[in-house]
């Protein structure tokens, strides 16, 4: 059993693209703010800006308000 201050926090991010949507099962869309583990994808930099590219599988929820 772990105490919850040494449990891991998912980490929240806006959808920026998406691949083809043929091949999508999950309804994402550019805009959607998502949650995802700490440690999936990979960081890439363009112009400054830090992007994380995953598969659409690592993203646990999408947030809906």
């Amino acid at each position: 059993i772990l105490p919850e201050t040494t449990k891991e926090k998912p980490q929240q991010g806006t959808v920026e693209a998406v691949g083809d949507e043929e091949e999508m099962m999950s309804g994402l869309a550019v805009g959607d703010r998502v949650l995802f583990p700490k440690y999936t994808g990979t960081e890439i930099e363009i112009e400054g800006v830090t992007l994380l590219i995953m598969d659409e599988g690592d993203v646990l929820a999408r947030i809906c308000f």
